[in-house]
This record gives structure tokens, C-alpha cells and sequence, in this order.
């Protein structure tokens, strides 16, 4: 099997690296803060000193970090990547970040001989568990067709999209789909509340009907009483960092999101309210104080 270096051991790591591992590929992992590589390592991940040291001896590179600045730093620095990789290694970068971002590093990557390609997983670590996860790729297809086994041991679906880019900039409209309907769901069951119907009964009915998806059936439970989880798949914070790169492009490309605007209030409306370190489907909340309940 191959040997694959993983930067980022966070919520996404944790749940990402085991499944690499149980596939028979040789791990290994770094993290830009210390603390989180104990588990990984019980599991039979390796630890490396630097990015430069995994990059050395990777075939496979894989990163999903926090923002595009992080993305740069680990891919372009001095001591990055582009520094080492093997000219037939392959850098997938798992992060949501700007497509002009992940394009650029591809350019310099090219420049230099060696490949990239912006490999975005669509899932939370719940779906990841479940094998639902679903992987998108950008860039070379060359690239893609050899890193194809790698990323179907994280995922069911592993898609090429198209040239660089076009896979982040797909991850970023699922996201925008993504929101909006767990918004919309905080709006319906307020609504409904506020009809008179108990919060259990909505719930249930919707994830019965038509309406339901698979977002909503993990997610939507959490808005009963104490089923709200301690540690959140994603956070206010988090999924509006995402939103703010929809409404970027957006603007950029001149394409209109009235709806991904309105959720991006109710997130605002979170924050405003100190309800903010919940998983963002807290939404719920923020609309029945507007109502008054």
C-alpha cells in the first residue's frame, strides 16, 4: 500500500487517519500544535518532526487545516511541500478554501515539476465513521487517477470535477446547500412551535417527510432538550467561516445568493446571542427568541 502523510490531526484527522490506516497504508501525521497526536499514534500512525520531514518520505501528501493562510504556510513555505515532494508524489489538499488560493498553488506547483490537486471530503466525522463521506478532486487527472485508491479508503464517492479549483469551488456550493437547509430547518420547527406544536412532534414529522436528507437526520435531533452535543460537528464560527467564502465568490463571480445571505444573518444572530460555540443548526434557537418562545 502506499505511505501517506497527513497534516492536520484535528476532528477531521481523528476520524480520517484510522480509516488510512485500517485500509494498510502507512500513516504519517503532523500537526501544526502539539496535543493531538497520542490517540492517532496508538492506532499506528507515525509521528513526524516537520512538514518538511513527512513530505520527505510521503507518496501521498494530504492536509485539511483551518483557512487558506494555513494552506500556503504548509504548501509553499521555506520549510513547505513544495520543498521536497518527490516529483511523482502527489499533494491533495483537503481544506475549504478560495479556489484563486488552491489555483495558485497548483501554478507554483506546476512551475516547479510537481503535483497538486484540491481534494475537498464533503461529511462530518460522523459520516466519515459511517463510510458516507464523499471525496471531490481537482486538477490533473493523471494526478487524480493515481491518488484515486488513496482517497476512496477516506470515502464511498471519490469524484473528478475537473481542472484545479473546480473542486473547491464545488465543496464551496455544497456547504452554501448545505447551511441553508439546516437554517431553513430551524426556521420550520420554530414555526411550528410557535403553532403550537411540540418541538418532538415537528421534528419527527420532518425527518419522516419528504423533507428530510441526510444532513438533517444526524443533525436535526440535536435541537432537542439536552441532545445538543458537547463538541459540535461544525460550530457557528466554523460553518460561517465557510459561508463567508461562499458569499466571496459570489460576489466575484456576480452570481446572486439571497438565501445563503439570510442564513449567514441567523449565524450573526448566534453570535449576538453568545450561542455561538454550539453546532450551527443552534440556529433554532436564535429563531424562536425573534418569536418570542
Amino acid at each position: 500500500m502506499s505511505k501517506v502523510g497527513f497534516i492536520g490531526l484535528g476532528d477531521m484527522g481523528q476520524v480520517l487517519i484510522p480509516r488510512l490506516i485500517e485500509a494498510g497504508h502507512e500513516v504519517i501525521g503532523w500537526n501544526r500544535t502539539p496535543g493531538k497526536e497520542k490517540s492517532l499514534q496508538e492506532k499506528g500512525m507515525k509521528l513526524a518532526t516537520s512538514v518538511k520531514d513527512l513530505a520527505s518520505k510521503s507518496e501521498f501528501i494530504i492536509s485539511i487545516v483551518t483557512d487558506a493562510k494555513a494552506v500556503e504556510t504548509i504548501a509553499l513555505g521555506d520549510e513547505g511541500i513544495i520543498s521536497v515532494i518527490a516529483d511523482d508524489a502527489v499533494y491533495l489538499d483537503m481544506s475549504t478554501i478560495s479556489p484563486m488560493v488552491s489555483r495558485k498553488i497548483y501554478k507554483e506547483f506546476k512551475a516547479k515539476g510537481k503535483q497538486m490537486c484540491d481534494a475537498p471530503i464533503s461529511g462530518s466525522p460522523v459520516t466519515v465513521v459511517q463510510g458516507k463521506a464523499s471525496v471531490m478532486v481537482g486538477g490533473d487527472e493523471s494526478s487524480f487517477n493515481k491518488s484515486k485508491p488513496v482517497l476512496e479508503s477516506l470515502g464511498s464517492k471519490v469524484t473528478y470535477i475537473g481542472e484545479s479549483g473546480l473542486a473547491v469551488q464545488t465543496k464551496l456550493s455544497i456547504n452554501l446547500l448545505l447551511m441553508v437547509q439546516v437554517i431553513a430547518f430551524g426556521e420550520a420547527v420554530a414555526l411550528a412551535e410557535k403553532g403550537g406544536v411540540s418541538r418532538e412532534s415537528v421534528v419527527e414529522a420532518i425527518l419522516n417527510s419528504v423533507a428530510a436528507s441526510p444532513v438533517l437526520n444526524y443533525r436535526g435531533p440535536f435541537i432537542l432538550e439536552g441532545q445538543m452535543p458537547a463538541k459540535p460537528l461544525a460550530d457557528v464560527t466554523l460553518q460561517q467561516k465557510d459561508m463567508t467564502l461562499v458569499l466571496e465568490q459570489a460576489r466575484l463571480l456576480g452570481s446572486p445568493t439571497p438565501l445563503a445571505s439570510a442564513a449567514n444573518e441567523m449565524m450573526n444572530a448566534c453570535r449576538g446571542l453568545g450561542i455561538d460555540k454550539n453546532d450551527f443548526v443552534v440556529a433554532h434557537q436564535a429563531y424562536l427568541k425573534l418569536a418570542g418562545l
